[in-house]
């Protein structure tokens, strides 16, 4: 009986494989060069774009907008659903933004309201942020003018993107808010390590997101997780030049949701100015982050290795109206090793109103490479334990 049960399990693995294949072969494709697309780097395509879109969201069963290789300008866009079947958005080729600080919108491609979304095929997304960032000045400017993100997903679920490369963003490459169930794999994200605000991945107010197997190199954070966010997990990304992995910053607005369930694990960070951080500001608003991770992480020339700031002020001044009011607890640092660029690689700063709870450090082995001195710790307000090697010697 056992061999037939195997023949059995093999047979519908076949039959699965086959059907999968014919779907995909069935697809129907909608080239944006037969809806009139130039690739010339020059003409916008964003009508023929829409066009492609359109027909493809209103095709029952399985469609494909193909964008065939070379460069194609294009103006700010939104691809909304909801569709009458799933779609695959292929960029083969590659995509250039328009010139300047802004394009009057806060993205520069959205994907919106859409289930059974991909988007792949090894192109490059050519945000052209040079020409924007010195204009980057809404930290001292109440007049600045909104910098738009390169790909936006909102209300997207069960969803891939895969592939696909995005360069010289104006402001952050891609953004996550209220998605579901998306897979992000084989990405790679760069901006120069001087270019303002420019973070890899946003998520805010989504669930079930995965990122795995990526590349990221800008000049803010790696990955920001906001508020809203619950069970995110990362694995497997590089990380660097840039600030690093973030939760936050989180408390600076009434009503906030709280962030809870994330794992970091098998992640890399070279010449970051931060490694993992959880950042929360001095304000009565309420709100937690609970339940995360951080393990089997390498750190290179770290400037903060493990960090929990709870006073965030990153344009001082700040009004810092009452000590944080966010509470930070069941959070886990596991096989932490590498090098600090600076003397303390474990800083948390905890609020006084609220300390962290529940902080658990195992088996963390960090080394200085500068010649102030040995390395530290340094914490306050702090509840938790330590296992196992500590390199710093644990400061709670």
């Amino acid at each position: 009986m056992a061999p037939q049960f195997g023949c059995a399990r093999v047979f519908f693995a076949m039959l699965f494989l086959l059907v999968s294949l014919t779907r995909a072969y069935n697809a129907k494709i909608f080239n944006v060069r037969n809806y009139g697309a130039v690739a010339d780097g020059r003409t916008d395509n964003r009508k023929a774009f829409l066009k492609a879109w359109n027909d493809a969201c209103n095709q029952k069963g399985i469609s494909r907008v193909y964008i065939p290789k070379g460069v194609y300008m294009l103006g700010t866009v939104e691809f909304s659903g909801p569709c009458k079947g799933p779609i695959t958005f292929l960029i083969t080729g590659d995509l250039k933004a328009p010139g300047g600080p802004s394009l009057n919108t806060e993205e520069w491609i959205a994907f919106r309201y859409l289930n059974k979304l991909i988007v792949k095929g090894g192109g490059t997304l050519d945000g052209q942020g040079a020409s924007a960032w010195p204009f980057n000045d809404c930290d001292k400017n109440t007049n600045c003018q909104s910098l738009p993100i390169s790909m936006t997903f909102d209300f997207v679920t069960n969803s891939r993107i895969k592939n696909i490369r995005s360069i010289n963003s104006k402001n952050a490459h891609f953004s996550f808010f209220a998605c579901e169930n998306v897979n992000v794999s084989k990405i790679e994200l760069s901006a120069p390590a001087e270019s303002p605000n420019t973070d890899g991945i946003k998520i805010g107010s989504s669930t079930n997101i995965r990122i795995a197997s990526s590349r990221i190199s800008t000049g803010d954070d790696c990955i920001a997780i906001l508020p809203g966010s619950t069970n995110i997990d990362i694995s497997y990304v590089y990380c660097g030049p840039g600030h690093g992995i973030s939760v936050g910053s989180l408390g600076k607005s009434e009503g906030e949701d709280n962030v809870n369930g994330l794992a970091v694990r098998h992640c890399t960070f070279n010449g970051t100015d931060n490694g993992v951080r959880i950042k929360t500001w001095e304000s009565p608003w309420r709100s937690s982050a609970s339940n995360f991770i951080f393990e089997e992480i390498f750190m290179h020339k770290v400037r903060n290795p493990i960090i929990v700031d709870q006073t965030y002020c990153p344009h001082p001044p700040c009004n810092q109206q009452t000590a944080s009011h966010v509470q930070i607890e069941d959070v886990t640092y596991r096989n932490i090793w590498g090098t600090s660029s600076s003397q303390i690689a474990v800083s948390m700063q905890c609020s006084k109103n609220f300390p962290c709870k529940n902080i658990v450090m195992k088996d963390i082995d960090l080394a200085h490479l500068g010649n102030e001195g040995p390395l530290k710790s340094w914490c306050s307000n702090v509840d938790g334990r330590v296992y196992g090697r500590q390199n710093p010697p644990p400061c709670f």
